[in-house]
């Protein structure tokens, strides 16, 4: 008995967060609200330590109030999304309510949703584990191309460069644009070129995982779900070459 619940924990571990806040009571009172729904939850007083807990613990989720001393929210964000191995991770950030200045400013950055203070727990837990969910999707269907047929994924991407070749007339058509990180930019236009995950990893020189959260990131930035969306919005936007 103890043997097999042994076993199911290891397969359905709880998911890892980082709450980075410098109020003791915000810490606690999230920590505790999250704790209680079985996440596994690390803190830290502000950036600059939350930070130093993202590389070693390596959070499924970041969870970082905005405003703090030596390093603040926005800091953290910028430290996270152009590092090799965390700048897939998603991060919720903690705001004021009605600050629309530093919603704003956030989403621009790369944060993937907000919470206001003071909170609802019920709201708390919900965002959280929509964000939780929305990366596993995303990583699972980034995933399905590390073996998938490199042909098949390329004859694809030919046909839609061809469709957009001729339908070129619509060339008025005001394009969008994202701030993406270098790394970013590199897997999309890897991406784009028919490479699958395993030879993006090569070409990068980094692991699978990696670049599965690359590909997630990718996904949440263009408001894509699959590998062929991604590659049709990004031949549309001008985004690759």
């Amino acid at each position: 008995m103890s043997n097999s619940n042994s076993q199911q924990s290891e397969i359905s571990k709880p998911p890892r967060l980082l709450l980075v806040d410098d109020e003791p009571g915000i810490r606690s009172a999230v920590q505790a609200y999250l704790e209680d729904e079985g996440f596994e939850v690390t803190t830290a007083v502000d950036g600059e330590e939350g930070w130093e807990k993202a590389q070693k613990i390596f959070p499924d989720l970041v969870i970082s109030d905005v405003m703090m001393p030596r390093c603040d929210g926005y800091g953290l964000l910028k430290r996270l999304r152009e590092d090799e191995r965390l700048g897939g991770t998603p991060v919720i950030f903690l705001t004021a309510k009605g600050m629309t200045i530093d919603r704003t400013q956030g989403y621009e950055a790369g944060v993937d949703d907000y919470i206001p203070k003071p909170f609802d727990p019920d709201e708390l837990v919900a965002r959280v584990r929509n964000v939780v969910r929305r990366q596993e999707r995303l990583l699972e269907e980034a995933a399905k191309y590390a073996g998938a047929d490199v042909s098949s994924m390329a004859k694809q991407i030919t046909e839609i460069r061809s469709m957009l070749t001729q339908g070129d007339s619509n060339s008025s058509k005001e394009l969008a644009v994202h701030n993406f990180t270098p790394r970013e930019a590199s897997v999309l236009q890897l991406v784009a070129e028919g490479l699958m995950n395993k030879e993006i990893a090569r070409r990068l020189e980094t692991s699978i995982r990696n670049v599965e959260k690359y590909v997630s990131r990718l996904f949440i930035k263009t408001s894509t779900s699959s590998r062929t969306e991604l590659v049709r919005y990004a031949l549309e936007n001008n985004l690759v070459k």
